[in-house]
């Protein structure tokens, strides 16, 4: 038995702790739960909570972010290729409203991996965020567009590899260009080797075609394209295996020194419920597919009413609308969110879009093959071998990002002004 003084302590202090779980009131007057589910907050009303935390979901999706103002040029571009046709002013819309999109998918993947932990939210993280990479060539495929989808998915890697890593090192290195500044290459070095098995993988079917050694003219080529495809995608779910198996998470420099953690973190607690980040990933994916198949519809009358070639649209304007929120990561000094994009989106674009364009084709009828051209193998094999250069020794500065940031412009000026453009159009078969 205990005294009732005893008793009466005991209980001040029961409610002295359940009022520590309660945070400050933050902006716009959102009260911060744990929305996680426990003893504490388990028999509390579904309706009180929801009616907490949907405001501060919302205003977290669609107002925390000043690139978010972006975002109604999507409706835009839907109504004025109903109401005109002008194709060049859709095409520009539409890219101006998917620039937010891989930013938002990051935040929903952020707040559904508080529920299921670092390595499911690492593979969430690689399923979602590159989410344009995967639909807008699935469109164009659909489309019968061959090369439009081959000259997407070298733009974003050009523009990954040498534009948003050059950004990214030219930034750090020019706002604190006294310290000698470095991250974690461990995982940086396996994805690099992954690059180079799929630049083999491509550059054998090229080769094969461009020296006339075919044993089947025109098919010996898809046919080695479709293989490689099928140890490409084995080797890169082996790859996410290994990442969820031996290491928690995806990120490349997380175990980087202080120096290099330029944004303060934000409170460790969820502000979405894990309903509220299902829903978000579910309609921002659904938006996204919206949006790129006006993207991909609008390519062709935007090449015409502009006046440029399919690749300046394809390789440069096209994969510069995916990377705007990794370039602005990088000027904003945000190294870390920065690599993690060009590391992993890199790997998933060369290892899994790809590979899945040459099957999805094969099954749609379509002959996606990894018949590059020999220039533009080139130009891949420099960007690459740039790339793993500039980071195999877990150092930067900004001599570096400009290096890199002048090879993206000599790249990008060849492939697009005076390469002769390979034909390619909508395939009917």
């Amino acid at each position: 038995m205990i005294s009732m003084e005893e008793r009466i302590y005991l209980e001040n202090e029961g409610i002295s702790a359940s009022r520590c779980n309660r945070t400050e009131v933050h902006a716009f007057e959102f009260e911060t739960f744990d929305l996680r589910p426990n003893e504490n907050n388990a028999s509390s009303s579904i309706f009180k909570r929801i009616w907490i935390s949907l405001p501060r979901s919302i205003y977290v999706v669609l107002f925390k972010s000043r690139v978010n103002m972006l975002l109604p040029f999507g409706p835009i571009a839907i109504l004025v290729h109903h109401l005109s046709e002008k194709q060049g002013w859709v095409y520009f819309l539409s890219s101006v409203g998917l620039v937010p999109l891989p930013e938002l998918l990051g935040v929903g993947v952020e707040q559904l991996a508080y529920y299921t932990g670092p390595s499911v939210g690492g593979l969430l993280d690689a399923m979602f965020c590159n989410i344009t990479e995967l639909i807008i060539p699935i469109y164009a495929l659909k489309y019968g567009m061959v090369r439009v989808v081959q000259h997407f998915l070298l733009g974003s890697t050009l523009s990954k590899l040498l534009l948003v890593l050059g950004s990214a090192f030219f930034t750090r290195g020019t706002l604190d260009n006294r310290r000698a500044q470095v991250f974690t290459e461990k995982t940086i070095l396996v994805n690099t080797g992954m690059w180079l098995m799929a630049f083999m993988a491509i550059m054998f079917p090229t080769l094969l075609h461009s020296t006339n050694t075919e044993a089947y003219f025109g098919k010996s080529e898809l046919s080695l394209s479709r293989f490689n495809s099928f140890i490409m995608l084995v080797t890169y779910m082996s790859y996410l295996f290994y990442q969820l198996k031996f290491h928690q998470k995806q990120n490349p420099i997380d175990e980087v020194s202080p120096l290099l953690k330029g944004v303060s973190h934000e409170e460790n607690t969820p502000q979405m419920t894990h309903l509220e980040a299902i829903g978000c990933l579910f309609i921002l994916t659904v938006w996204v597919s919206i949006l790129s198949r006006y993207l991909v519809n609008a390519i062709e009358g935007a090449s015409n009413s502009m006046k440029v070639s399919k690749a300046f649209i394809t390789v440069i304007l096209l994969p510069l609308a995916e990377n705007a929120c990794a370039i602005n990561f990088a000027i904003r000094n945000m190294l870390d969110k920065t690599l993690g994009v060009v590391v992993v989106s890199s790997t998933h674009i060369l290892m899994f879009v790809l590979p899945l364009c040459v099957l999805l084709g094969w099954i749609m009828g379509k002959p996606m093959d990894m018949n590059f051209e020999l220039f533009e193998i080139a130009v891949l094999f420099i960007t690459v071998v740039m790339g793993a250069f500039m980071m195999q020794d877990g150092t930067l500065n900004y001599f570096k990002g400009l290096i890199l940031i002048f090879c993206y412009i000599i790249a990008v000026s060849l492939l697009a002004i005076v390469y002769k453009e390979y034909p390619f159009s909508e395939i009917s078969l």
